[in-house]
């Protein structure tokens, strides 16, 4: 039986351990191969040694996603030993700093905007070229953690994921006639190092401090949930389908067919917008002159 992923090439950035080393792992197993990425190299080089006793196919490249020149270099590494590219996730992110924006170090502010939306940026605009030219291609990035609802005390955190969201619904139009698709995931509340980081936060954590604990004693979303929801989007099971940020716990995407896809595709549904009249009439119709009519009666 054919696997979703057969003879396909992966990206998967921050691959060491979490939600990306599930990414992989699940990849491999839908025979992809596995371009596992992280800046600690012990950590990938385990992630690789799961994916080969199990037979499948994978690779190790330590790298701070941060860095441009760096990235652009990988890239070219990978396409020179695979001779494409067919999948990229941007999986690696920081958290850090928790706390009040007028505590917080701007240096680790500005440390978490270029890893989170900065290596974003890096590794899609390195694989694209490459896509384009073949006019293939799927990218997954990570969004959530405060992209849709204000998450205070995670200010630096939440902006970034919030533009990695809007970063995907723009070059998601801006590559659509080269078929390439680009969606976002948010992952939910799942039990990483991210959980690790917020209880030693303590207090400067506010409101989710409670959650967090609760969390560490029940679990959270599981990782594999997350890595399935990236197979999906990864996959020719998804189609079309982009520009679109996807909770992995809490949307149906497992039950969506071709005709779901196409009705998603033509509406703003799963993409951050203001909510308003003009908005909600593609979903409503007749939204915009029941507006119009209420404000006029008062």
């Amino acid at each position: 039986m054919t696997k979703l992923l057969d003879g396909r090439v992966a990206i998967v950035t921050g691959a060491g351990r979490g939600i990306g080393r599930a990414i992989a792992l699940e990849f491999a197993e839908q025979e992809a191969s596995v371009v596992v990425v992280s800046r600690t190299p012990s950590e990938i080089e385990e992630t690789v040694q799961l994916i080969v006793n199990k037979d499948g196919r994978a690779a190790d490249v330590p790298l701070d996603v941060a860095d441009h020149e760096a990235v652009s270099v990988a890239v070219q590494r990978v396409l020179n030993d695979y001779g494409r590219i067919d999948i990229l996730v941007n999986n690696a992110g920081v958290q850090s700093p928790i706390g009040p924006l007028v505590t917080n170090d701007w240096h680790d502010w500005q440390q978490n905007i270029r890893v989170n939306l900065f290596g974003t940026f890096n590794c899609c605009q390195a694989v694209l070229p490459a896509m384009i030219a073949w006019k293939s291609g799927k990218i997954i990035n990570l969004s959530g953690g405060g992209a849709t609802a204000p998450r205070p005390n995670f200010s630096a955190y939440s902006a970034a994921k919030a533009a990695i969201a809007r970063l995907t619904e723009t070059l998601a139009e801006e590559v659509r006639e080269h078929d390439i698709q680009i969606n976002a995931v948010a992952p939910g509340a799942v039990n990483t190092r991210m959980l690790d980081e917020l209880l030693q936060a303590g207090d400067s954590a506010g409101a989710e401090l409670a959650g967090a604990l609760k969390r560490r004693e029940h679990g959270g979303t599981p990782p594999e949930l997350v890595a399935k929801l990236a197979t999906f989007l990864a996959s020719d099971a998804s189609g079309a389908l982009s520009g679109k940020l996807i909770a992995a716990p809490y949307d149906d995407w497992a039950e969506w067919d071709e005709e779901t896809i196409q009705v998603l595709s033509s509406t703003p549904w799963l993409t951050l917008r203001r909510i308003d009249p003009f908005t909600l009439d593609p979903l409503m119709p007749g939204a915009i002159e029941k507006s119009i009519s209420s404000a006029i009666k008062r």
